[in-house]
């Protein structure tokens, strides 16, 4: 699958209250936690982001508290995805298990600028910044974790198994 978007760029160590603050985690509903997406790190995130944009960060993004809003929140704003160059891991498994994808390559966190247009080839992790033409190799997603991205995440993964056998 081969997704193409803007990029929005941060820093190292955004952690999962710049991500989502806690102050609206008295919701689980995608909606509402989108309308806050960012807001600690950039006020002006969700006025910006537009459906299929990329965050591209420094590293150990998603650290701090575990919390499965950080990667809904992100998700229902519309991004499309995160490259990084390293992941926390609990935000990394939360964020497969919520259909949110994401990619550690340091080389492209660290080169690829702000506001730039890329393609991400989520099959073979091929990153491509259409600009420069620059291509980067993230670490490649394993299968099961490509199976949940399609799927939409661990739940609907599930969901579909149950279906299947029960048919």
């Amino acid at each position: 699958m081969e997704l193409t978007g803007k990029v929005h760029k941060f820093g190292d160590d955004v952690n999962t209250d710049e991500i989502i603050p806690a102050r609206y985690l008295n919701t689980s509903d995608p909606h509402e936690l989108a309308k806050h997406a960012m807001e600690d790190a950039d006020p002006e995130f969700v006025n910006r982001v537009k459906p299929g944009d990329f965050i591209v960060a420094g590293k150990n993004f998603g650290c701090g508290s575990s919390r499965e809003h950080a990667p809904v929140a992100l998700k229902a704003a519309g991004v499309a995805g995160v490259i990084a160059g390293s992941f926390a891991r609990i935000f990394y498994r939360n964020s497969f298990n919520m259909g949110l994808p994401i990619l550690e390559c340091p080389e492209a966190a660290a080169e690829i600028a702000g506001g730039a247009d890329i393609s991400v080839d989520l099959n073979t992790g091929v990153i491509t910044d259409l600009a420069t033409g620059k291509k980067y190799l993230s670490q490649s997603i394993p299968p099961f974790m490509q199976e949940l991205l399609a799927d939409g995440g661990l739940m609907a993964h599930l969901k579909k198994g149950l279906e299947a056998k029960s048919a």
